[in-house]
Formats: C-alpha cells, structure tokens, sequence
C-alpha cells in the first residue's frame, strides 16, 4: 500500500487486519480497490474508510451470492464457481473430437454423436422422453420414439449432455416427475440444455447470421432448419453475432411470484457493466409475464436495474422443466440503439502467405504435425525453403524438449525483425488416413498461446487456410476456433487464400456408423 501523509489517518490496526484477510483468501482485485479508494482522496475522515468498506461489503455479498446459486451435487462436481463455463467447454470438446472423425452436419446427427461416444441408444414407450442409466463409464440413453422427431433429437443431445458431469452414473438421469424433482434439480436441467445447443449448433455453423441482429423472430425461422430448440438457437446467433446484445433464460418462482434469471450469455460486442448473476429477479412488470403459453412472445423496452440504460427486451415462452407448470422464458436483450460494433474479423486476401503483409510485428501461423521433425509439404514446405533457420529451430526445440512436442504446444521462431513464425501443433501424424488428420482442441489451445503473445508484442496475424489442407478439417470449423481465440481478443487475422482455389482446402468426409439414416423430417 501507498504510504499515506502525516494528514491522513486511517486505524492502522484495521488496515493491517483487512490485509491479512485478503492475503489469506486471495482477494487481490478487492485490495486493490481498497488502497485505491483510500489513496484517491485529499484528505482522509472516517468517511473514507466506509466508503471502502461498503465497496468491500457489495462486491463480497455479490461474490456469496454468486457462489451459493449452485446447489446441486452434480454442478458442484462439475465446477464451483463456473458450471456454464465448465459443461460449454466440455460439450464442445466432444463436439470437436467427433468432426475429427467426420460428423457433419447440418443437422448435426445426436444419435450419430452418441455412438461415437459409445453411448447405446434404445427406443422404448417407457419413458416420458428419454433418460440415462450409468454403470462405470458406460452409458445407455432410452428415449420414447413416439415423440416428435425436433423433440428426440434434442432429448438424445440433452441426455449426452448429462454422461459429461463426473458423477452421471451415481443415479438415472430422466425427466423426473414433480414429486421426484429436488428442489435444485432444474439446475442440472439448465446446463444440460446449455450442453445441448453446443451438439446441436457447434462451430462452424450460422456463419451467415453473425451479421443479423438476433431477434425471436430469427430464432423461431432459424430453428426450423437447423431442428433445434428455441433455447439453442438463441445460444448460439447471440454467440456469433457482432451486435451487442445477451440472451438470457429466466424460470417462475412461485414464492414470490416472479421470474428469476437462470443464467445471461453475452455476446462478443455487448460492452455493459451491469452484472447479472443467476437468481437476479426481473421487474415485476417484465414481459416475461406474458408469456404464460409456449411459443407466446412479448417485445419491450424496459429497465432492469436502475443504474443501467433501458434495454428493447424480446421474451418467448418454452417448456418448462420438468414436473413444473409454467412455461420458462428465454430471451434476448439489446441496446434501445441496435447498431454492429466494429469487432474484428479475419480479413481475406489472395496471394501467398509467406509474404509478411502491414507495418509493425508480424507472425505468421501454420500447423505441423507431433510426429515429423522436417517439414516437407504443403504451406511447411514452403515455410522451409523461404527461413530454413526456422525449420533448424524447431528440430531442435523437438530434440531437446520432446516433453512439449505434443498437440497443443506452440514452437515460436524469429525469422527477421519484425517477422516470427509460429509453428503450431495440432494434426495428428502425417500421410492418407481414413478420417482428418486436424485436431480441432489442440489447435484452440495452440491459438490460445498465440494470442497472449500475439498481445504481448502487438503483432499481427498471417496465415493460409491453417488445418483445411493436409490436415483435413472443415474451414468452417477452423475458422469459428480462429475467430473466437484471435478476433475476439482484438488481433488482427488476414488469411490468404491461394489463387488457384481449387487447391485451397479438402472436403471433411461424413461420419459412417454402419447404421441407416434417420428420417429427420
């Protein structure tokens, strides 16, 4: 802490106590705004530290609050402090996993996706809509075949969603009745459906909308083609959009006879210092109100909290969870003034990307294997005959580091002043294979490091159709991952495409399981 004049005062003994306290349980960011408070005062009266201590009082309440939402056994296995985060990241990992292996779409298949999981799926009439039995690590999904084909579908992703908590074969995971339903039992239903929109709207999809405003009335269109949910869709157009808004799913509370909110997903652009926390409790007047039947809707400009700007609100009315009466509500809010921020994207060129384009630092990207040590074809090769030095750099850092030569790692080499190669490994092995050789976590997390430095030492960013050609992934797919780990944090991305398009990138083959295709009409 800043050393304070003679003239200002503050109980030494106070300071001393609340600094330990915060040593103890890590609170760095809180102390901070502590000496920050008392430091940009003049003078200091007692007023001073009360305002401090109340700045402490709202933001550890808010963190209480926080931490106490989470209840269910099953979300407190999964993760504490961030379960939405948590089941995303894990949904979407499988996801990856299994383009690798060829699984397209859309529609992207669940039942396709459950057994490259080796999860059995079997009909039967036993069932409401479908549920999950676990012994050890191996899972079986009944679902009722009698309900319609959206529904299924959706009830097949839901249930894969529930074999992703730690503790799924401890119990039956189904639609329980009202009289079985635990108190918190909605919680493990809303991150299942969170889960569901990540298989059923993965990366790589809705490229097109990103630049659309996302309304209800978008959802509602969109749904239809891709056979998905409301609650989907809404996930993932506010996910991909440039506009600033958040979509948001709120339940009915019968005690106090008003809509709380389950959980708020952003999107890139929405800038709002307004924190909502899950169990924030709407308005009383709320459209949400409404929407006392599924698929009602209602549109309103309304203010939420006091401190913020008014927000034009769209609600519409989905199924409730299960054993509950009233319909939930989901829903997406935006500024009164919808207007596209000007997030980056990745800007595409032609010509060759060995030529470092703009002013300032530049790296330039490409993916290598974990098993070769020269680089001998595609974009590496050319790579090698331009900075041979670099290809020298990387067979040593192999040699003498084989502990980091592994997917996911990043090998950085500086070829000139202002130019350095980033060699990324994300495919797996090298030459024919049935199924691509890309493997779409390693390359996130490769980028991920990327990006830091990127950051670091502002560079820009240059590379070709990374993981498209050799390697055998979908661009569509490469390019959400680029997007999301670069774009987003603000880097600057050109890709250049070659001349000869026709060379530019392979096709993803289709997933075979051996088993006949699904009518999904």
């Amino acid at each position: 802490m800043k050393k304070i004049p003679d003239s200002r005062f503050i109980d030494a003994q106070l300071e001393r106590g609340l600094q330990e306290v915060f040593r103890r349980k890590g609170w760095i960011d809180s102390r901070q705004e502590f000496e920050d408070t008392l430091n940009s005062r003049s003078e200091c009266r007692s007023e001073v530290v009360d305002e401090a201590l109340r700045k402490f009082d709202e933001h550890f309440r808010t963190t209480a609050r926080a931490r106490r939402y989470w209840t269910h056994p099953s979300v407190l296995a999964l993760a504490e402090d961030d379960p939405i985060g948590a089941i995303t990241q894990r949904a979407r990992e499988k996801v990856l996993q299994a383009m690798e292996e060829g699984w397209s779409g859309p529609p992207y298949d669940p039942f396709a996706l459950a057994e490259h999981l080796k999860i059995r799926v079997i009909p039967t009439e036993m069932v409401i809509d479908a549920r999950t039995r676990g012994t050890g690590a191996t899972f079986t999904i009944e679902f009722n075949p009698n309900r319609p084909p959206a529904r299924i579908r959706y009830s097949i992703a839901h249930e894969v969603a529930h074999t992703l908590f730690p503790d799924c074969a401890a119990a039956i995971r189904n639609r329980a009745t009202h009289e079985d339903m635990t108190a918190d039992e909605w919680q493990l239903e809303m991150l299942c459906n969170i889960a569901a929109s990540e298989i059923l709207m993965p990366l790589g999809t809705l490229k097109e909308a990103r630049e659309i405003p996302p309304s209800i009335d978008n959802v509602r269109e969109l749904r239809r083609t891709f056979h998905v949910s409301f609650e989907a869709m809404a996930l993932r157009l506010v996910r991909i959009t440039d506009f600033p808004c958040f979509a948001f799913a709120t339940r009915h509370d019968s005690e106090s006879d008003r809509y709380k909110l389950d959980y708020r997903i952003c999107s890139a652009a929405w800038r709002s210092a307004t924190h909502l926390e899950p169990g924030f409790t709407l308005p009383k007047q709320s459209g949400a109100a409404e929407c006392t039947a599924i698929s009602s809707t209602a549109k309103y400009e309304e203010q939420w909290v006091s401190s913020a700007e008014p927000w034009s609100v769209e609600y519409l009315g989905i199924p409730p969870y299960p054993g509950q009466v009233r319909p939930r509500v989901i829903g997406i809010a935006s500024p009164l003034e919808t207007m596209p921020r000007q997030t980056p994207h990745i800007k595409y060129v032609k010509g060759d990307a060995t030529e470092p384009r703009g002013s300032g630092q530049r790296m330039i990207l490409q993916v290598v294997n974990d098993k070769a040590l020269i680089w001998g074809a595609g974009f590496s090769r050319q790579i090698r005959k331009k900075w041979p030095h670099a290809q020298t750099q990387f067979k040593e850092w192999v040699l003498t580091s084989r502990r980091q030569f592994k997917l996911g790692s990043v090998h950085f080499a500086k070829v000139d002043e202002a130019t350095m190669v980033a060699s990324l490994v994300a495919q797996w092995g090298y030459g024919p294979a049935k199924h691509p050789r890309i493997r779409y976590n390693a390359l996130s997390d490769s980028l991920k490091t990327v990006a830091e430095l990127a950051d670091a030492i502002d560079a820009s960013i240059q590379m070709p159709k990374i993981g498209s050609g050799l390697a055998g992934g979908a661009w569509e797919v490469v390019e959400d991952i680029v997007e999301e780990a670069l774009c987003r944090r603000g880097l600057r991305v050109t890709v250049c495409e070659l001349i000869d398009e026709s060379h530019s990138t392979q096709i993803q083959g289709s997933l075979q399981f051996g088993r006949r295709k699904r009518d999904e009409s």
